[in-house]
């Protein structure tokens, strides 16, 4: 079994090192050089003056700054454009970059020189002003100056150019488009009207050169469109002519004989169909005649009125006869001349048929001479049509020909139309994000008070160092003093480093009805407990975890049968002893905030680390540590869910759960496996969930998934776990195996020692995850005397 006596000690004890010895007397040199210090503020004195002469008799300089938004990606004005443009990173840092040395270039720089007068400035190599001082003294004499030969004026050209780009600086920004153009002068409003005079520049020349490419493209491309247009023009004669010649007449999408062919051809479908109908209504009549049924039972006779009208009458008459035939006899005249009109009815309507079916033949016989003279002409369209394909091979080649000419020459026009008016198009993206102004302080030479620093410094620097190498190099100063001793070694004490404890619980007290109380506090067990995640940290010390005491000044206790309010379930009105309120520096507190604060480390960052207060001895004790602890940690703002886990003796649902006392809430939407485990919402900003009526292992499984569902939805900020009881079945195992941290509750009533290696001893592996320990020094309800204490 490890000893719980000594902390764990995982480094030794450093030693000590000896201070090295110096190797010169530093208060000598103090003092030397406070015997100097007259003359060395002169010299510091002196140095600063002579440096303010220097910068007063330096020419100031003056720069000016122009910011200029070169973007690569230039306006996209027409689908086309006459340059490629850079698509990566590196080829729109090497567009930027060309340009910046554009801006610097001859073609830029001479343009500058010839709108601001710089070939006459005498700051860039011009004589401008000597050279008009001659001409004037020379004017009164009445003498014209020479005019200066084109030579002379290219030099002085040269000299201002070669002068300019000493006085510009061009600074890229770095992942960025943006060009600075500094320029330095001596006049601070001529520095600011070279940096824009050099930005206009730039940008007039960089529209010119797109000016100037898209005018030689246009020029390249109206040069070929003559001999294009002539081209088009003779394949396009060849083409008509060899139409005429072979009778290819016709619309742009089809030749008139084929259209003639298609439309034969389906003429001759139809005829075929109106051959098949006449056919079939004529064998239809026929069959009907040949029969002995009715003759008048088809479509034409019964859609024919006049059929229509015999039959009525021939209804008539057969009904006239049938009622004469019962009243007369067979010899009578009226009943002979009424079957006589049944006859000629039946006589009229069968010649009418008759009619029918001739009118039938006629129709076949027109429908299949109309079929056979479209089948002729149909033959010879499609002769015809067979020497129009031959010739037609021909005709393509000719077409494509022609089409080929037609798109070459439709290209070349509208590229040079668009060329041509990309010469008035600007699609440059480069444009003045800033403009130079009058600079107001110069840069160069730094202020006076930095030259005058930097000469005190140096003089004294200068005076120090030469008393120095006089007193300790020239005139043979005496030796270092002697190192001064060594400081007495401390005496190392062997005793391991003791892990952190908390500053608010330094020394734990015994209470004065516990029986073992001196042995406890001579020896107070210090339980290492390692990180909930050894793997993340292997090296990481083994911290002992945090003791907290309970005792009586920390509660006080209620009646809950007699001031039960029906408002809502309050856990401080159950008749346990409750946290005093109003007290949220106390001792207790204090140590329980370290152990939720150790426990929240450990739990590697998860939003809901899960508690377990396990317990030996009476199983009371260990429900009301856990309530007080869920009520400390919603004192402190966090969202508590409490789970009954004792699911043998389950004192907290049985407290909570009295009839007429409680109800879970409708709101309540966590559950372990039944209607009575529900959630029960309290008005202490705590919910709990009452133990299951079921065998070990369901309960442990409801509890686990309840657990993962409120960590899904992200209700709460900490759950803490009434048990598991001990000793712990393979279902309580899985509970510790899923909890962040192990807080032991130790009866003081009780051998603490003992109930402590029982509880190691049951944990095992997870004897690792336990945090913190709680000396529970409540007076158990067997020995509770009421004198003396404070309920509400």
């Amino acid at each position: 079994m490890l000893d719980y006596n000594q902390p764990i000690d995982r480094a030794g004890p450093e030693t000590q090192q000896q201070r090295p010895q110096a190797g010169f007397n530093v208060l000598e040199l103090v003092n030397l050089l406070w015997r100097r210090k007259i003359a060395i503020a002169a010299a510091a004195l002196l140095g600063a003056t002579l440096a303010v002469a220097v910068g007063k008799s330096v020419t100031p300089r003056y720069t000016a700054t122009a910011q200029l938004y070169v973007d690569p990606r230039e306006l996209q004005l027409v689908d086309r454009e006459l340059t490629p443009r850079a698509q990566d990173v590196s080829g729109m840092a090497m567009v930027v970059e060309s340009q910046a040395r554009l801006i610097t270039s001859n073609s830029v720089l001479l343009q500058v020189i010839q709108q601001a007068g710089l070939d006459k400035d005498p700051e860039f190599g011009g004589g401008g002003d000597a050279r008009s001082l001659m001409s004037s003294l020379l004017g009164l004499i009445g003498v014209r100056p020479p005019a200066p030969s084109a030579a002379e004026k290219k030099e002085v050209q040269l000299a201002a150019l070669d002068a300019l780009n000493r006085h510009i600086t061009i600074r890229k920004t770095e992942k960025s488009f943006i060009v600075d153009i500094e320029v330095w002068s001596t006049d601070p409003a001529k520095a600011a009207m070279l940096a824009n005079t050099l930005t206009s520049a730039y940008l007039a020349e960089s529209r010119n050169s797109q000016a100037s490419a898209a005018r030689r493209a246009t020029n390249d491309l109206s040069g070929r469109l003559k001999e294009l247009r002539e081209r088009l023009r003779a394949a396009e004669t060849t083409l008509a002519t060899y139409k005429a010649q072979n009778n290819f007449v016709g619309t742009q999408d089809a030749l008139i004989s084929d259209q003639q062919l298609s439309a034969s051809n389906q003429r001759l479908s139809a005829a075929r169909a109106a051959t098949m109908d006449a056919q079939a209504r004529l064998d239809q009549i026929e069959a009907s005649r040949r029969t002995a049924a009715d003759a008048g039972a088809n479509s034409e006779a019964l859609q024919s009125p006049t059929i229509a009208n015999l039959r009525a009458q021939y209804a008539d008459a057969r009904k006239k006869y049938a009622e004469q035939a019962g009243e007369l006899g067979p010899r009578h005249p009226a009943l002979r001349q009424t079957e006589k009109q049944v006859e000629d009815l039946k006589r009229t309507i069968n010649e009418e048929i008759d009619r029918f079916a001739q009118s039938a033949k006629n129709d076949l016989t027109r429908a299949r001479d109309f079929e056979a003279s479209l089948n002729r002409a149909l033959e010879a369209q499609k002769r015809q049509s067979v020497q129009l394909s031959q010739a037609a091979v021909r005709l393509r080649e000719l077409e494509r020909e022609a089409d080929a000419s037609r798109d070459v020459y439709q290209s070349f026009l509208k590229r040079s139309r668009e060329t041509q008016e990309q010469e008035t198009l600007n699609t440059s993206a480069a444009r003045v994000i800033g403009e130079a102004t009058v600079p107001q302080r110069r840069s160069f030479p730094p202020a006076m008070s930095m030259f005058a620093m930097i000469g005190f410094v140096f003089g004294a620097l200068a005076a120090a160092s030469w008393f120095v190498a006089a007193e300790f190099l020239l005139a043979g100063a005496t030796a270092p003093a002697a190192p001064t001793p060594a400081r007495r070694e401390r005496a190392q004490a062997p005793q391991a480093s003791r892990a952190p404890e908390p500053p608010r619980a330094p020394e734990i007290a015994p209470p004065a009805q516990a029986p073992r109380a001196p042995e406890f506090a001579q020896a107070l067990p210090e339980i290492s407990a390692p990180s909930l995640q050894p793997e993340m940290d292997d090296n990481a010390l083994i911290g002992k975890p945090l003791i907290a005491r309970l005792q009586e000044a920390d509660v006080i206790h209620t009646l809950g049968a007699i001031l039960a309010t029906g408002g809502g379930v309050d856990l401080t009105r159950l008749g346990w002893p409750t946290l005093r309120p109003g007290f949220p520096l106390t001792t207790l507190l204090n140590a329980w905030r370290d152990m939720r604060v150790t426990v929240s480390r450990r739990a590697g960052g998860k939003a809901m680390p899960v508690i377990a207060l396990v317990g030996a001895g009476e199983t009371i004790g260990r429900s009301v540590t856990a309530l007080n602890f869920a009520l400390a940690a919603a004192r402190d703002g966090a969202r508590v869910l409490m789970i009954d886990a004792d699911y043998q003796a389950h004192p907290f649902s049985n407290k909570i759960g009295r009839p007429g006392k409680t109800e879970p809430s409708k709101l309540g939407w966590l559950s372990i496996g039944s209607k009575a485990a529900r959630e029960i919402k309290t008005v202490n900003g705590i919910s709990v969930l009452p133990a299951a009526e079921s065998d070990a292992g369901k309960a442990t499984d409801a509890i686990r998934k309840a657990i993962e569902q409120a960590r899904a939805a992200g209700g709460y900020d900490l759950v803490i776990l009434d048990g598991p009881v001990t000793p712990l079945d393979a279902g309580s195992r899985k509970l510790l195996d899923d909890a962040d941290a192990l807080v032991a509750v130790l009866p003081t009533s009780l051998d603490i020692n003992d109930g402590l290696e029982e509880i190691l001893n049951t944990l095992g592996r997870a004897e690792r995850k336990l945090t913190g320990v709680v000396l529970d020094e409540l007076t158990p309800a067997t020995q509770a005397r009421q004198r003396g204490r404070q309920y509400a």
